[in-house]
């Protein structure tokens, strides 16, 4: 990553590096930031995931939500700031630390564990437009491969602007989202009934191979979580940024702010998800996962509310630009990493503006291919991002621990047992749900 690009949110706040205990302006942008990149369409099937076991497994996970994503994205950008050199993502850091062939292949897990969702981001984002277009609009769709490319192109054209546009276009698109996804929560209350109560028994809780039973549930619902608050993707241009605004006290820093911005994820959207669940009975939940259609799109047909037919497609595509800003520098880095480590070991070097307007010419042309394509969007997720994210996320920063002299200050944490738990945990229920 283009290291003046990094600090541009920094350089523009006042203070010096030692006065971290000041909550500044850049804080709240990255906070939102965090937020933006996490909660994103992912959500949209969070409460259909999450609440079809029954209520005891929807409270068990909404207890393990807040320490699960924040003991290991605290991780993944405790890992970032161990490198020595201050400009350095994690695509460097890896290097670092593990040597350049383990550098490398673990550059390419990374731009695999994120670059799929950006694919999977576009072709949602074509979607919901084509759909409000037919359905709400009552229109005729233009050619899917005309819509998809202006679409994309619209959204990169934020990109174009640097990191410092991307961040704060993310922060921004939060208070829409944020307000329609609390306001829709609300709105179900009314509607809340005891339906859910009746999955009250433990009877199955010791099963492990029963399909109802609550361990099971847990187990395959896991990644689902992992995913809707996943926001590596922006943790090493976040950890870049603060330490050049925080130097030795970025960690300190970013862990605060990490918390405050997992707090905000999971009292919002845990929110959301009770209450949808709530309005419903698990047999609808059961046919809105059948029918492979968004918790939205299932409660205006269920509850026969046109409002939420016209509110539902500004959610999905606010949540869906957020997101695929947030990934797309997580993606970008990914593949510049790959593209420079690969030149480097020829003996040859590439400017990093010119390298950064390959990866855009890139990203833009396979974005747009897929789109107009329209893949499966669960296939690509469960295929290729989930179980290489869990590795990545949950797995390589607590090994870096035990196996980097840098890192060692954080060894003996029960939050390293717990991570590594949960990850693995995610990492079979993702490759079993492939399987």
């Amino acid at each position: 990553m283009d290291t003046s690009q990094a600090g541009s949110i920094a350089s523009s706040a006042s203070g010096s590096k030692s006065d971290y205990s000041t909550w500044r302006k850049s804080d709240t942008v990255w906070m939102l930031g965090l937020y933006g990149t996490a909660i994103g369409a992912g959500v949209l099937f969070l409460p259909i995931n999450a609440g079809i076991g029954g209520l005891i497994p929807l409270i068990i996970m909404a207890l393990l939500a807040l320490p699960m994503t924040f003991f290991a994205h605290r991780g993944m950008c405790r890992f970032v700031l161990s490198g020595k050199n201050s400009g350095e993502d994690i695509t460097g850091v890896v290097e670092e630390h593990f040597g350049k062939v383990a550098g490398f292949f673990i550059t390419i897990l990374y731009f695999f564990a994120i670059y799929p969702i950006l694919l999977v981001y576009s072709v949602a984002l074509t979607n919901t437009v084509e759909s409000f277009i037919i359905h709400q609009l009552n229109m005729d769709a233009p050619p899917r491969a005309l819509l998809a490319l202006v679409l994309i192109l619209g959204v990169m054209s934020i990109i174009r602007f640097g990191e410092q546009a991307i961040v704060k276009a993310m922060s921004v698109l939060v208070f829409p989202f944020v307000t329609v996804l609390m306001l829709l929560a609300l709105y179900l209350v009314p509607h809340w009934n005891t339906a859910i109560f009746d999955t009250l028994s433990l009877e199955n809780a010791v099963s492990s191979t029963n399909s109802h039973g609550l361990l099971f549930t847990l187990w395959l619902a896991i990644p689902v979580m992992v995913f809707s608050f996943n926001h590596s993707p922006i943790i090493s241009a976040f950890a870049v940024a603060k330490r050049e605004e925080y130097g030795e006290n970025a960690e300190k820093k970013c862990s605060r702010i990490l918390g405050y911005a997992h707090i905000m994820m999971v009292l919002t959207v845990m929110f959301f998800v009770f209450s949808c669940v709530l309005s419903l009975s698990p047999e609808n939940l059961a046919e809105a996962k059948a029918q492979n259609i968004t918790i939205l799109s299932y409660l205006a047909n269920h509850f026969n509310t046109p409002l939420i037919e016209y509110i539902a497609p500004f959610i999905a595509f606010i949540a869906i630009t957020k997101s695929f800003l947030g990934h797309y520098l997580g993606a970008r880095e990914g593949f510049n990493g790959i593209v420079s480590k690969a030149m480097s070991a020829r003996g040859k070097s590439i400017q990093h503006k010119t390298l950064n307007r390959i990866t855009s010419l890139f990203m833009l042309i396979s974005a747009w291919i897929i789109a107009t394509l329209n893949p499966s969007i669960l296939n690509i997720i469960e295929s290729l991002g989930g179980p290489i994210i869990a590795m990545i996320l949950f797995i390589m920063p607590m090994y870096a621990i035990y196996k980097v002299p840098a890192m060692r200050k954080y060894a003996g944490k029960p939050s390293n047992i717990f991570v590594i738990v949960t990850g693995s945990i995610a990492i079979s229920a993702a490759v079993y749900s492939v399987m």
